[in-house]
């Protein structure tokens, strides 16, 4: 029997990693995709929902991946302060230097270890912030928020699950940036309404 009680929503792809006729258990107020759902019967795979508490918070213990290019550097060398300060590992992405880079191939890189779940949650810092967001949004099973605040930074996380964060460093303050990442990382996903609605986004090809 397979446990994912720790997941608030299940997809196709978690569907596709379980053995036909297996059991999985699942958290009691999970959201399982309308895909999911299918390809569980199609494959005879028992879905038992099991009383798991709601967590308030995303702990310590997830994993951040984080890059920048040369607008971001700077931004990204104290955002990896902060992170060992508050106790959350991370995996850096690059880029190094203030050397000219292209920002695409470090959103993706950021992207693809959430995709991939080598990482939990991804933080990628830009000039604007607004390129990045649209990289790592190209990647399955990522929904990227760009933040300028700590409101929108919360809305991100409480109403669409945001799971990788874009920011300015040339918009922003390394002060502001603190208080918009503090915000993100203490704020989960926890309303029925918005879990359903983020199925939803997940749903879409």
């Amino acid at each position: 029997m397979l446990d994912q009680t720790d997941r608030s929503l299940i997809t196709e792809e978690d569907i596709r990693d379980v053995s036909v006729g297996e059991t999985l258990r699942i958290g009691e107020r999970a959201l399982v995709t309308p895909l999911a759902a299918d390809l569980a019967r199609e494959r005879h795979i028992r879905l038992e929902r099991v009383s798991v508490a709601p967590a308030k918070q995303i702990q310590p213990r997830a994993k951040i991946a984080i890059g920048a290019d040369h607008g971001g550097f700077e931004m990204k060398e104290a955002l990896k302060d902060l992170l060992d300060a508050l106790g959350f590992p991370y995996q850096d992405f690059g880029t190094n230097s203030n050397e000219p880079v292209d920002y695409p191939d470090f959103a993706h890189a950021v992207a693809l270890a959430v995709s991939r779940r080598t990482c939990d949650l991804g933080i990628m810092i830009d000039g604007a912030g607004i390129g990045s967001c649209m990289v790592a949004n190209k990647v399955p099973g990522i929904r990227a928020a760009m933040c300028y605040d700590e409101v929108s930074s919360r809305n991100s996380r409480e109403h669409n699950g945001a799971n990788v964060l874009t920011l300015g460093g040339k918009l922003i303050s390394n002060e502001k940036m603190r208080e918009i990442v503090r915000t993100w990382l203490s704020t989960n996903l926890s309303e029925e309404r918005h879990r359903r609605r983020v199925a939803k986004i997940d749903a879409l090809l």
